[in-house]
Formats: structure tokens, C-alpha cells, sequence
């Protein structure tokens, strides 16, 4: 497939009650391992990719060696790639848009766009990460890729106390809307996992809404009834290869 067939593939995955899977990779080696294993589509989480390089999270890795990344995997693996791009490197709609561009002409079909303030405080107003949104979608556009912009709040994610989710629910139905209208293809919540508020999130939104598998959380077949339309894994599966990495590791050198 080229890049516009997948990018049409990858939308077409996105089923409100029939979600694609993406069990999130950092690396070629683990594109090729994760395709093996029957995925339809492959998607980087930050986190994994960033800590696989020596660096943290928040955009500490060099945009330079992440789009390098996105490449090696694109020229291994023939299946569409997301990139889970942060706050695109830049606060400003324009350098969002041109960072993006990199990605895109390496390949890339979509990327994972978040409203937190990147190194700051709080989530970006909602018109400016609409604004941003927009110039994200114009530039795609202007290649004439269907690009799939998963557009993702941090509302759920930065409040721990997981009490005080249901108070947040009508503010992320305004920002999903406000994404939608501005060129959004997913609207993605981290953080949330309770049942009847995914099921009022996927309700009112006209995007397919991605979820994500953390503890507590309900598994693929009660996300799938609620409406869901992506699920994806985060740093999860990074945490656990590396914790059996370490694990093997540490009973051989036991023995020494």
C-alpha cells in the first residue's frame, strides 16, 4: 500500500463499537514482532519511544531522532504507522504544522495530538488547540493526505483523584466537539476508566473515541459495547518487556 491507501485503511478502522486495537511499539524491532502477531495497524507511544532512547517523557527526545524512528519502522513494516507526537514540538499552530510535515513525508498516516501545556501548566484553551488542530489539518490536506489526527485531552489524565472524573465529562465533550469542527478524526481520553463515562463520552461524540488500557480499566469486549472505537496501551508495554528483561536478566546474574 502507499501512504494515502493506508491512511484511508487506518481511518476505515475506526469503528464505533468495533475498535482497533493498537498494542503500542517504539521501535522497528517491535513493529515487526507486534505485526507478527496479527495487528492491523501499528501506533509509537512517547513514553516508550522516549524512555528506548534514554530520555524522558514531554518531549525531552530530539524531534529529529523521533522522526528518524517513525522512518525505520515505516521502511520495515508494511502496515499504516501513528505517531504519538506530543504537543507537536511547538505551541504555535504554524511550527505544529511544520513538525508534523516531517512526519508526513516520511510516511506517517497519523499522529497522536494532545491539548496539555508540553514543559508548562495545564491544558491549552480550547480555541488555541483548535487553531492548532486547523493548521495540522490544512497542511495535510495541502499534501493531499488523508492524515488521521487522533486528538487527545488530558483532562482525565492530570486529575488523579479519579472522584472528580465526572465533573470533567461536559468540558471533554466541548473539547471533542471543538476538535471535531476543526479537523480532528479521533478524540482520544486517557485516563478515564469508568464504564458510564466512556459509554456519555462515545455518545456524544461524532468521533470514534480512543480509550486507554491502564488499571481499572474495562477490557477490549466491555470498551467495544460502550461504544468505543480505538483502544490503545501507552506505556504498558514497555513497562512489562522491560520489567521480564530485568527479571531474565537478574536470575542469570544470580547464579554468578
Amino acid at each position: 500500500m502507499n501512504q494515502t491507501e493506508k491512511a484511508k485503511a487506518f481511518a476505515a478502522l475506526h469503528q464505533k463499537g468495533n475498535p482497533i486495537v493498537l498494542y503500542n511499539i517504539w521501535d522497528a524491532g517491535t513493529a515487526k514482532a507486534v505485526t507478527e502477531a496479527g495487528a492491523k495497524a501499528l501506533a509509537t507511544g512517547s513514553w516508550s519511544v522516549a524512555a528506548a532512547h534514554g530520555f524522558a517523557d514531554g518531549e525531552k527526545l530530539p524531534i529529529s531522532v523521533l522522526v528518524e524512528t517513525a522512518k525505520s519502522i515505516i521502511d520495515f513494516v508494511d502496515l499504516p504507522l501513528s505517531v504519538d507526537f506530543e504537543g507537536a514540538y511547538s505551541a504555535e499552530p504554524v511550527g505544529a504544522a511544520a513538525n508534523v510535515a516531517r512526519l508526513v513525508e516520511v510516511g506517517a498516516v497519523g499522529i497522536n495530538f494532545e491539548d496539555r501545556v508540553v514543559a508548562g501548566e495545564g491544558l491549552y484553551p480550547v480555541e488555541s488547540q483548535a487553531a492548532r488542530i486547523r493548521a495540522i489539518r490544512a497542511m495535510a490536506d495541502g499534501k493531499d493526505i488523508p492524515f488521521f489526527i487522533n486528538a487527545r485531552t488530558d483532562l482525565f489524565l492530570a486529575e488523579s483523584d479519579l472522584a472528580k472524573h465526572a465533573g470533567l465529562v461536559d468540558e471533554a465533550i466541548e473539547r471533542g466537539r471543538a476538535y471535531a469542527a476543526a479537523g480532528g478524526n479521533g478524540f482520544f481520553v486517557p485516563g478515564l476508566i469508568d464504564p458510564r463515562l466512556i459509554e456519555k463520552i462515545c455518545a456524544a461524540s461524532a468521533l470514534p473515541v480512543n480509550v486507554m488500557m491502564r488499571a481499572g480499566a474495562p477490557d477490549v469486549k466491555t470498551l467495544a459495547r460502550l461504544g468505543v472505537g480505538r483502544i490503545s496501551y501507552g506505556p504498558g508495554p514497555y513497562r512489562l518487556m522491560m520489567e521480564k528483561l530485568k527479571q531474565e536478566a537478574a536470575a542469570i546474574y544470580s547464579l554468578l
